[in-house]
């Protein structure tokens, strides 16, 4: 529970009902905001703040705390709204669904600096847990090439794919592999997230140098519906990552 915006709320005398009325949303959002893992949009936060006379660091200070690069945070916080995420990704197990193994090997390979590897990993696991395992969790998607799960040291694959199993059993989490003989595909172009919110639909695309965020999702769907149609369905998909005959 956000305890300090519960108190804030007390202290300005504020309910559910009047602190919606002044934001402009409804009063089921902001009981939301106080539960845990929910973090208002910036517009919304920073009404609630002004309307309890608070700053926002006071109300919601692990936004600030936050070690994702900085074009990154607008798609952090899409993610604590959505009500479903459809995750495609070619190369690398999708984040959300990594371990912190599997997290600091994919880090290390890039640029960073070790002690920026260990904090970007933590702000990694913070993220999952916010989105994960709160108390309504996200429909999770996920479609996940056969290439990333053959990429990797045996030592850290192992673990790793016994977490998407885990994960694959969730009845809120749905795991697809696309297998390498289904061939060339729309998704070779690129990885990418839809995340369906209260406020419609926004995607995520990611590239070398950044990611950047989008509401013209029409083309994605196309996409989606392709890779979903020549994917491993649920059982299936399990079935392979327990089986993961190409590991030794």
């Amino acid at each position: 529970m956000n305890q300090a915006l519960r108190a804030a709320m007390v202290d300005a005398g504020e309910t559910a009902e009047s602190l919606a009325e002044q934001v402009g949303v409804d009063p089921k959002t902001v009981a939301r905001w106080v539960a845990p893992g929910r973090v208002p949009h910036p517009r919304h936060r920073a009404a609630a703040a002004a309307a309890l006379g608070r700053d926002i660091e006071d109300i919601w200070p692990d936004v600030l705390k936050r070690r994702e690069p900085a074009w990154l945070r607008p798609w952090v916080e899409t993610e604590l709204q959505a009500t479903a995420l459809r995750s495609f990704e070619v190369a690398v197990i999708p984040g959300l669904l990594q371990t912190p193994e599997y997290a600091t090997a994919v880090l290390s390979s890039g640029l960073l600096a070790p002690d920026e590897v260990a904090g970007y990993v933590e702000t990694r696991m913070r993220r999952q847990s916010s989105v994960l395992e709160r108390r309504k969790p996200p429909l999770l998607v996920a479609v996940i090439d056969e290439f990333a799960l053959r990429r990797g040291a045996p030592d850290i694959m192992h673990p790793q794919l016994d977490h998407l199993v885990n994960l694959a059993r969730r009845p809120n989490i749905l795991l697809h592999v696309l297998p390498l003989d289904a061939g060339l595909h729309p998704g070779q172009a690129g990885p990418f997230v839809i995340a369906t919110t209260e406020d419609g639909d926004v995607a995520y695309l990611d590239d070398q140098a950044a990611g950047r965020l989008t509401n013209d999702t029409a083309a994605l769907w196309s996409i989606w519906d392709t890779l979903r149609s020549v994917a491993l369905p649920r059982r299936q998909t399990i079935d392979f990552l327990e089986a993961r005959s190409w590991l030794t």
